[in-house]
């Protein structure tokens, strides 16, 4: 029993359509119009709900594709509500009109996280391919300030944009929002395409001290996805000032590890499929032929993850193990194993320093 609550979900994403109005060149899904085929249906959605609240009270991250194409959504929301989990939505912004805001309001969604890869419509268009994306997103973040629904600004970091992250994150703070988080571009789906314009290592590196150089400066709440390096420059950075490490507790901000990714995290695709990210598309279980609990407690690959004796390369004897954990999605897309190291990580362990010491 102890090892079934050790390691409990506590953010899920829920892809409750693959269908979406937008072809973001970075897309892990390469969603697009739809429909698709052999999606949940609301009945099946809201099992899949019942069997996670038995187990634990996650926030469910309604996502997609564009979520907000699916009718139901709202029924499922409150469903969320009902079980006692918590529900948040995860949306382009183009959809939300004020009608569409009130029905959020309404719905239980607790926070609404808007995807911005630009700060300007030219930028953030070319990311989307879709003309007239940015302005329909700004609109619809005014909608939701209209109904006071708190909002933050998702970004996805390439290449192509990292210079103008800063120009970004003030635009997060100008618009209102409460949080920005930043995820580092995996090369997954349309992703693979602009692999070439990835971050160099040294790039990543250097973009993460710069978010961590934030977090006396902005009044946002701040987070890095698909970059658990981040989690070690933050304990590194905080020895450095003689501080103690100061974790965010509230809803999406409730981190305290890197990589999640089958220890308190995983994900569910439009067929009920569940992987331990979306990034890492690696079959745990079919929620049509098992529970949640069955695939959660004893799936062979979400226990790998859990045991950081068989992580390997300098993950393996890394020091920030449990803090870092390494990008899983980043190292299988690499490598093709899952447990190899993270490959866009500079640091060089403390350990293997005395390894090749001696």
């Amino acid at each position: 029993m102890a090892e079934e609550t050790k390691y409990l979900p506590r953010l899920i994403a829920f892809e409750i359509t693959r269908s979406c109005n937008l072809d973001c060149i970075h897309c892990r899904a390469a969603a697009s119009k739809g429909p698709y085929k052999n999606e949940l249906s609301t009945e099946e959605i809201l099992r899949i709900l019942s069997e996670i609240k038995e187990i634990a009270k996650p926030i469910i991250i309604l996502t997609g594709g564009e979520p907000l194409l699916r009718l139901d959504i709202f029924e499922i929301s409150k469903k969320c509500k009902e079980f006692g989990l918590k529900p948040v939505l995860a949306t382009n912004g183009t959809l939300i009109n004020e009608e569409m805001a009130k029905r959020i309001k309404n719905s239980g969604i607790e926070r609404v996280s808007i995807s911005l890869d630009g700060s300007t419509s030219f930028s953030h268009d070319n990311f989307r391919k879709v003309p007239g994306a940015f302005e329909k997103t700004l609109k619809g973040i005014e909608n939701l300030k209209k109904q006071e629904i708190p909002f933050q600004i998702n970004t996805t970091i390439t290449g192509t944009n990292v210079e103008e992250l800063p120009k970004i994150h003030q635009l997060a703070i100008d618009l209102g929002a409460v949080a920005h988080h930043i995820f580092v571009l995996v090369p997954v789906g349309r992703g693979k395409k602009i692999q070439e314009n990835s971050l160099s290592p040294g790039k990543y590196e250097e973009t993460l001290i710069w978010f961590y150089n934030q977090r006396g400066k902005s009044s946002l709440q701040l987070k890095a996805t698909c970059a658990p390096t981040y989690y070690r420059i933050l304990r590194q950075k905080a020895k450095e000032e003689d501080k103690k490490v100061n974790f965010e507790t509230f809803g999406l901000d409730a981190m305290t590890r890197g990589c999640l990714a089958g220890t308190g995290f995983c994900f569910i695709s439009h067929k009920g499929l569940v992987q331990p990210c979306g990034y890492l598309e690696i079959l745990c279980g079919d929620l049509r032929k098992q529970t949640f609990k069955e695939i959660w407690l004893n799936s062979e690959i979400l226990n790998n993850l859990r045991d950081f004796k068989k992580y390997k390369g300098k993950c393996g004897i890394c020091e920030y193990i449990k803090v870092c954990g390494g990008c899983r999605a980043r190292a299988y897309e690499a490598t093709g194993d899952y447990l190899e190291e993270e490959p866009l990580c500079t640091y060089q362990p403390i350990r293997s320093n005395k390894i090749c010491a001696s």
